[in-house]
């Protein structure tokens, strides 16, 4: 699931740039200093990291309150069903009903403080902009919380959302770096490719919930004496 997570972070970084691209190209990095770029850089991806840890966590409890009831299969089944709606529903459906819509207000304060944060050049503004850059309304990272909420725990979810976190970097790097590079009908592929990887991760949480006794993709549910739960080690 881990391994899932980078993936996912990383073919879905050429969705994230298209959206974040524009907060990457507009950071106030020093480019007459390589060693204080780079420094620069890697916390703007501290702060994203640490905000996807956050979310992961949050929803990792929500998963875990879940879990006590003795819902982790069927839970695991739902997301990996939610997962491959999301896919399958036409974008313009999705667009109606955007989650994002009734917290709009925060959203709004998010991005004032982030236009703010771009304005500075201090040593805390890079993590600050990382930080809040976290919090913006993602597709993709709506698709790992998802994830992390399967994850029946506050660690699992947290360190799920990290991974992912961590899958974005390369390209996002790059994307500071070279953005020219970005362009042309390779990104474009991979972006097509996405929703079928979304829809993959989403398989392997249903078969993950069914328990079919799998070794690491399907394992069999355990009973916990503590609980009285059926769990999916």
């Amino acid at each position: 699931m881990l391994i899932s997570a980078f993936v996912l972070g990383l073919l879905g970084s050429f969705h994230c740039v298209g959206m974040c691209g524009p907060i990457a190209f507009m950071l106030p990095v020093d480019r007459t200093n390589a060693y204080k770029k780079i420094s620069q850089i890697s916390l703007y991806h501290i702060g994203r990291l640490l905000a996807y840890s956050l979310i992961g966590l949050v929803f990792g409890l929500i998963g875990k309150s879940l879990s006590i009831f003795g819902f982790q299969q069927q839970l695991s089944i739902a997301i990996g069903v939610l997962m491959i709606v999301v896919v399958i529903i036409p974008q313009k459906t999705f667009n109606k009903y955007n989650v994002s819509k009734p917290i709009y207000k925060g959203v709004s304060k998010v991005k004032s403080a982030l236009g703010n944060a771009l304005k500075k050049k201090t040593a805390d503004t890079f993590l600050t902009i990382g930080f809040l850059n976290g919090f913006l309304p993602c597709g993709l990272v709506y698709m790992a919380v998802f994830a992390a909420i399967a994850g029946g725990n506050a660690l699992n979810g947290s360190l799920y959302m990290a991974v992912f976190g961590l899958g974005t970097i390369p390209l996002m790097t790059t994307a500071i770096y070279f953005s020219q590079f970005l362009k042309g009908s390779a990104r474009q592929k991979i972006q097509k490719a996405i929703p079928m990887f979304v829809v993959l991760i989403g398989l392997l949480f249903i078969l993950r919930g069914l328990g079919l006794g799998i070794p690491y993709l399907s394992p069999a549910p355990v009973f916990d004496v503590v609980s009285g739960n059926l769990n999916c080690q």
